[in-house]
């Protein structure tokens, strides 16, 4: 195996969502984070409950925050659908199927405790999670996996529950998305 690690690169934007270069991922995440381009995946299970997971402490944004089952950022060259499927492997060892773009123009700006900022332009992706979960503890702490009106409830508690799913949930729910889900498990 190679010992030099490749540098983690994401993609900058500008304001109307166009590719403005790439940054390591490393130096873009501080308190005047620039926009830029990311994701955000729901997982389903056959039951049709969704997955939470929590932020490792470690995190440098958000860390022990509950949140969506996992996030992550497209590399310059790298499809969107791609890096939902790179990610799901590599955060919670797992393969997806039914991957579909639920809310591709989703945006938000959040700050963390500790003056970290997220800055980004975030489709959002929901799929069915195929295996067990066996997550990266760099990445996350715990897991659960809940029926959708339990996360509907959650992120009413925006002391618990990541931003960016306090906003994604309820248009989520709007569109049929928890419903649509436990139908397909029926």
């Amino acid at each position: 195996m190679n010992s030099v690690q490749t540098q983690e690169l994401v993609v900058l934007l500008d304001d109307a969502g166009r590719s403005i270069g790439a940054a390591p991922k490393s130096e873009v995440h501080h308190g005047a984070t620039p926009l830029h381009l990311a994701f955000s995946c729901y997982l389903f299970d056959d039951t049709g409950r969704v997955l939470l997971t929590r932020r490792a402490l470690a995190k440098r944004a958000f860390p022990g925050i509950w949140t969506n089952s996992f996030c992550g950022h497209p590399g310059p060259d790298e499809s969107m659908p791609g890096a939902v499927t790179r990610r799901a492997h590599e955060e919670l060892g797992v393969d997806v199927t039914e991957l579909r773009c639920v809310l591709p123009d989703f945006r938000y700006r959040a700050v963390d405790a500790g003056g970290v900022v997220e800055n980004e332009i975030c489709p959002v992706f929901c799929a069915r999670a195929v295996g067990p979960v066996a997550v990266d503890p760099d990445e996350i702490m715990d897991t659960a996996w809940v029926e959708w009106e339990q996360l509907c409830t959650a992120v009413q508690l925006p002391w618990a529950i990541s931003p960016w799913a306090i906003a994604q949930v309820p248009l989520l729910d709007g569109a049929g998305i928890g419903r649509r889900n436990q139908d397909l498990s029926s």
